[in-house]
């Protein structure tokens, strides 16, 4: 490097350098006085490379470290000015830490953690980072506010250097002011960061806008802020082409759903794989317990005029991608509003198909509810020479098997049948297994295929009629296949 010096013990006297020598040198240089002379701008070093400030410099001081790992502004403004810190490089040797800066301008900070590192310094940088990302308000106003600081509300921290940083928890990538805030759902520093200038459009290294990383419960009052701030709505991801009500409907929040309706979100739009918001919510995996999430955003958009029959490019309808996802919820509420369930997609596959492939591994979305909901509603039956296969990979289901066996009057049962099943299936679910594979040797009882004959005879207005037929209620759902985990 050009420009290198050491902090040694006489730092602090090098630093306090007399004021009439820096005048006088200030009248050989021709430069003019400034409000604020710092430290940095009274060092006879500093004053060599003030020049050529892009060069970087360099120190091994662990005062001038310990300054800036800990965050000490009122320390780093003594040595520094504003300038001179911007390309600083700290170098130690050994198992020590390294900062390094070198783009002005750029307000990017990288670190540098090599092997194990003292307990109290590695607890000095956590607690720096922690600060950081944790969106304090008082921090961020504190920095924000100072009228020596390098920061902005743009700005962009990068953390791609963290390799060796294995023991933390932050991201490695450029991270920007925007992403701390609202995709910690900060809420307090939204304002915060808009009465300070920040751009609510301000775009992310992976493309994002400040509404797009709103992805979480919590951060309803961030895009309550973008919004009112002059956020697009409808503004996009980069990548995906996602609106904010993809981004909503994807996790799952109704409460952003609502409120982006409010203020204009298109329900139409199609980000690049062809979906729409109500595809993308019933294409999103979940677990059991957020079922009812993704059924009230599923409901909203139905509600507001969303397409229940909107092909993305593989032709997948939302009732195929709820089936999928093993939804009973949203599978009947599209049912209800119309969707065809007997689409194919350009697999040639159904909403049936699909759940019955999801069965094995959506045991604890109970499978079997949506297949039943499917067939009331007219799905076309598998190919009764299919069944077999069906049962081997559904068999951990029997309650699946169930509704699919009794919406035939016949199924012709073979020795294979009661190969295809595991002993251990069959020694857990032994009484349903046991009357499936006796109907081997033995017809279907009457009951049953009276029930057959009128289901075929509606077929395709089933529910519509029974509902106003004033049946008993035990009749009722004998008629749509309730379930008795036993075949007669």
């Amino acid at each position: 490097m050009d420009c290198t010096f050491p902090f040694s013990s006489g730092t602090q006297r090098l630093l306090q350098l007399d004021e009439e020598q820096l005048d006088q040198w200030k009248s050989s240089q021709h430069v003019r006085p400034q409000n604020h002379h710092h430290a940095w701008s009274q060092s006879p070093v500093g004053r060599g490379c003030r020049n050529n400030r892009l060069t970087p410099l360099e120190c091994q001081d662990l005062l001038v470290q310990n300054a800036l790992f800990t965050g000490d502004l009122e320390m780093v403004q003594k040595y520094f000015t504003k300038g001179a810190a911007i390309n600083l490089v700290i170098e130690t040797r050994g198992d020590e830490l390294r900062w390094t800066s070198r783009k002005r301008g750029s307000h990017r900070i990288s670190a540098y953690i090599f092997g194990e590192i003292e307990d109290p310094i590695r607890r000095q940088m956590e607690a720096y980072w922690q600060a950081l990302l944790a969106g304090d308000q008082g921090a961020v106003a504190e920095i924000l506010g100072d009228p020596h600081s390098n920061l902005s509300p743009n700005a962009v921290f990068d953390t791609s250097d963290l390799e060796e940083w294995k023991n933390y928890r932050f991201n490695i990538r450029r991270l920007s002011m925007w992403e701390v805030a609202c995709a910690s759902a900060r809420t307090d520093c939204v304002p915060l960061l808009l009465s300070f200038g920040a751009n609510p459009e301000a775009v992310s290294e992976d493309g994002y806008k400040p509404l797009h990383l709103c992805k979480s419960p919590e951060s309803i009052e961030c895009v309550q802020q973008l919004l009112q701030h002059g956020a697009c709505v409808n503004s996009r991801t980069e990548e995906e082409e996602d609106t904010a009500l993809h981004v909503a409907a994807r996790h799952g929040l109704a409460d952003h759903v609502q409120l982006l309706l409010r203020y204009g979100a298109e329900l139409e739009a199609e980000n690049e794989e062809g979906q729409t918001p109500l595809n993308v919510a019933c294409a999103q995996p979940h677990q059991p317990w957020d079922r009812d999430r993704y059924f009230q955003v599923c409901q909203l958009l139905v509600e507001r005029g969303a397409s229940i029959n909107a092909a993305d490019r593989d032709r997948q309808h939302p009732l195929h991608l709820a089936c999928k996802n093993a939804n009973v919820q949203v599978a009947e509420l599209l049912l209800a509003q119309g969707a065809n369930v007997n689409v194919m997609n350009y697999s040639g596959n159904t909403a049936l198909h699909n759940i019955l492939q999801a069965t094995a591994y959506k045991l604890d979305h109970h499978p079997e509810l949506v297949v039943r909901a499917l067939l009331n509603y007219g799905a076309v039956r598998i190919w009764p020479g299919s069944l077999l296969k069906v049962l081997r990979y559904c068999h951990t289901c029997p309650r699946v098997i169930e509704a699919l066996v009794n919406s035939y009057a016949h199924v012709r049962i073979s020795r294979d049948w009661a190969e295809a099943v595991p002993v251990e299936v069959v020694q857990k679910y032994p009484h349903f297994y046991q009357s499936l594979f006796s109907l081997e040797q033995r017809p279907r009882c009457l009951q049953h295929l009276a029930r057959c004959t009128l289901r075929t005879f509606l077929e395709g207005r089933l529910l519509r009629v029974l509902s106003q037929l004033h049946l008993p209620s035990a009749l009722h759902r004998f008629l749509l296949l309730d379930f008795e985990d036993v075949l007669y």
